[in-house]
């Protein structure tokens, strides 16, 4: 399996991000927040997927420019995780909820987790 975050997994439609905080469910394991929906996609497509950190949190562009890109790094990584356990495609949103600061390595056991939280949540 390859490691990537191509565009056609970027959540980018309006529709899709309002559906979401409609109609989607969400699963937590702080700092770190899940918001999902099943949703129609392309044939080929099985996920769109988010990043968010909020300026109630970090004030600085800068600052949350980098947790953004950890939290895809960390996406990335553990794909595989979310994608070997659904059949149904979804729109994900992925969301840093806190001011303290975390590493790569604490944020990426954390996403496992989350990720492995929501694969329960859905089959269930």
């Amino acid at each position: 399996m390859t490691f990537t975050y191509p565009k056609n997994e970027k959540l980018k439609s309006q529709k899709q991000i309002d559906l979401l905080f409609s109609e989607g469910k969400s699963v937590s394991k702080y700092p770190l927040r899940l918001v999902f929906a099943p949703v129609e996609l392309e044939k080929d497509e099985k996920i769109k997927f988010g990043v968010s950190v909020s300026k109630k949190y970090f004030k600085k562009a800068v600052d949350r420019n980098y947790y953004k890109r950890l939290l895809r790094e960390c996406y990335r990584l553990n794909k595989k995780i979310l994608l070997d356990n659904f059949d149904k495609p979804y729109a994900m949103m992925f969301f840093y909820q806190s001011k303290e600061a975390m590493t790569f390595a604490e944020m990426n056991e954390k996403t496992i987790q989350l990720f492995e939280k929501f694969i329960k949540e859905i089959q269930s």
